[in-house]
């Protein structure tokens, strides 16, 4: 007689199945399951496990062949249907996603968020003692289950911003409504309209700072790409030169870039771009300029520069925590993946670039 095959089984599947086994409270046709599973790993014919487990040969091969149909899940727990209550109630569910969506510290864990193996262990613990006896032999791959039809990620955070501005939608709309002028300046086919009117022209410029800009300098060349070697090679140590501010406008008509890099970026230094911008535009002119909420625009030092040229200028305040509604934000960004991203270049090159 050819001799019974074995079983493949992994660690985990066995050490699932042993742990089964040695719980108190399983029902008694789960027990008889995993048992013929364990004993077909070990090398059991069926005749063999139907005896040891007291079961007839059908049931036998039954379990095994839903065992290689589904898995231990597949063959240790009946479906729903027929008539037959789910193993794993709709209260069960909710037992385990209320878990799943609180956090591992109020249950004296000092983690910050959950992993499957912990949250799998936290469950199968105090099962019996919130009344759930048959979780107490619950199965990893069965709570990612019942966490992903739900669509909770208890490992996952992410980030949002509380809308804390009471004026937020007044000042979004002031925004938009400037946008909206700046987009009237051009006709359809994206040209400047002339300016013919004889008050004095609006120029509007989006205006922020991009602090905190590393200076550093490589210590070697660059290895430029080569045959079998498509990447360049840069020495993975570098020299620090200080961090260094950008202070940028964005005029939004003509699309010019107007920089000033300073090492910090007080108010001082907003007045410096402001004097920038005064010498730039024609003598009358109102510069309107759209800018976020940081206390060097409003400050004490601002406001005083500004009385000594009234009327000059006019800032239009984004909401706070609105910044993608200023347009140089994407100017910024550009910058950082084209320019300063990987960049190797001296705080000199980056001064003058």
């Amino acid at each position: 007689m050819a001799k019974a095959q074995p079983l493949e089984l992994t660690q985990n599947q066995r050490d699932y199945l042993e742990a089964l086994l040695r719980t108190r409270t399983i029902q008694a046709q789960i027990m008889n399951r995993a048992r013929i599973i364990l004993l077909k790993a070990d090398g059991e014919s069926v005749d063999a496990i139907a005896e040891k487990v007291g079961l007839n040969r059908n049931s036998v091969l039954l379990c095994l062949k839903k065992f290689k149909d589904g898995g231990v899940e597949n063959a240790i727990y009946d479906t729903p249907g027929r008539g037959r209550n789910p193993e794993i109630t709709d209260d069960e569910k909710t037992w385990i996603i209320d878990i799943a969506c609180r956090k591992p510290t109020e249950f004296g864990y000092p983690a910050e968020t959950w992993t499957y193996a912990k949250l799998t262990s936290h469950i199968q613990e105090t099962a019996e003692a919130a009344k759930h006896p048959r979780l107490s032999t619950i199965s990893k791959t069965m709570v990612v289950n019942i966490l992903n039809e739900a669509e909770v990620k208890p490992f996952r955070i992410k980030y949002y911003c509380e809308k804390r501005d009471p004026e937020f939608e007044t000042k979004m709309h002031n925004v938009l409504v400037v946008y909206k002028q700046i987009s009237m300046r051009f006709d359809d086919d994206g040209k400047i309209i002339p300016y013919e009117r004889e008050e004095p022209e609006t120029h509007t410029v989006s205006y922020d700072e991009k602090p905190g800009i590393q200076a550093i300098a490589t210590t070697s060349p660059d290895l430029p790409p080569r045959k079998g070697n498509g990447a360049t090679y840069r020495d993975y140590e570098y020299v620090r030169h200080g961090t260094l501010s950008l202070l940028a406008g964005l005029d939004l008509v003509t699309g010019e870039a107007i920089p000033l890099v300073r090492e910090t970026h007080k108010s001082s230094d907003f007045i410096e771009f402001l004097k920038i911008l005064d010498s730039k535009y024609p003598k009358g002119d109102k510069i309107r300029l759209v800018l976020d909420n940081h206390s060097a625009h409003t400050s004490k030092e601002t406001r005083a520069f500004l009385t000594t040229i009234p009327g000059r200028f006019e800032f239009v305040f984004t909401p706070k925590h609105g910044f993608w509604l200023n347009m140089i934000e994407g100017f910024f960004g550009k910058m950082t993946n084209q320019m300063l991203r990987d960049s190797g270049g001296s705080p000199l090159e980056v001064q003058d670039g």
